[in-house]
């Protein structure tokens, strides 16, 4: 009710009945909606301009109040007649440019205390419901001007991640390191334990690394083996070799088998019949 405390106070030499206060607490509901008052009476006058106060010559008819308004977004442009019919006003609104009325009844005496013209403070009551009847039965049937959508902030771009591989190779200062890229670095034994070097040839079934005897199936780098323990086909019955011991094979165990081949080295003279 501030602004219309202020419009009250402005207006107040022009108020001298019941009805001029009530057509002050409509016209800033208007306001209040997104309209703008253009003037006063049928026609437009020269040099008008929307203004949230009242026209010049607002309350000069006590029985007919003509006011027109435009929209803040100049989407509309109302024509309000308030008709005082005994101690009742018909506001009758028009929009212009859909031909579309609206209007509603209100009975002066609900929302005004006549002998409190002089005093904003008491003049009005039951704001709250003049203001749902004025919402009601007026704004929302014509429409509310559309509100100017607020510019949210566009989000920040979170800044480009470097990546670590691409700075370092970039530095020119750095040195580089003395294993290659995409290399697997050798698997040397654990400081923590020094002994373990050559724990494979003490201890051949223990699984531990470091040794110098050399498994043609369990060489270079992990690739799917053979378990000799259950048989070669044509070679050898299952069983034939204990599980985990240690194999040689004999012959050819495929085309295309990865790692050392047993007879890539066959002895001298191999094919002689008479040796």
């Amino acid at each position: 009710m501030a602004g219309l405390e202020l419009l009250y106070a402005w207006a107040r030499a022009a108020v001298s009945r019941p009805q001029d206060a009530l057509i002050c607490g409509v016209h800033w509901e208007l306001v209040r909606h997104g309209y703008r008052c253009l003037g006063a009476g049928d026609q437009p006058g020269p040099d008008e301009k929307k203004s949230e106060l009242l026209p010049t010559g607002w309350e000069a008819n006590k029985e007919v109040y003509t006011l027109r308004y435009k929209s803040t977004d100049d989407a509309r442009e109302l024509l309000l007649k308030a008709i005082m019919v005994e101690d009742s006003m018909i506001l009758n609104v028009m929009d212009r440019s859909t031909q579309k009325v609206a209007d509603v009844t209100l009975s002066v005496a609900d929302y005004i205390n006549p002998e409190h013209l002089d005093d904003f403070h008491k003049v009005y009551k039951n704001t709250e419901e003049l203001r749902t009847r004025i919402v009601s039965g007026i704004i929302a049937p014509l429409g509310a001007p559309a509100e100017k959508a607020k510019e949210e902030p566009e989000p920040e771009s979170e800044p480009e991640r470097k990546d670590p591989d691409l700075s370092r190779d970039s530095d020119p200062l750095r040195v580089p390191p003395r294993q290659p890229a995409g290399t697997r670095a050798p698997s040397w034994p654990s400081p923590a334990s020094p002994f373990a070097v050559g724990g494979e040839d003490l201890d051949p079934f223990g699984g531990r690394s470091g040794g110098m005897i050399l498994d043609p199936l369990r060489s270079g780098f992990p690739q799917r083996g053979i378990d000799p323990s259950s048989g070669i086909p044509g070679r050898l019955p299952p069983g034939a070799v204990p599980p985990g011991a240690r194999f040689d094979p004999f012959g050819p165990l495929g085309a295309g088998r990865a790692g050392p081949d047993p007879d890539h080295l066959p002895p001298p003279g191999y094919d002689d019949m008479f040796m």
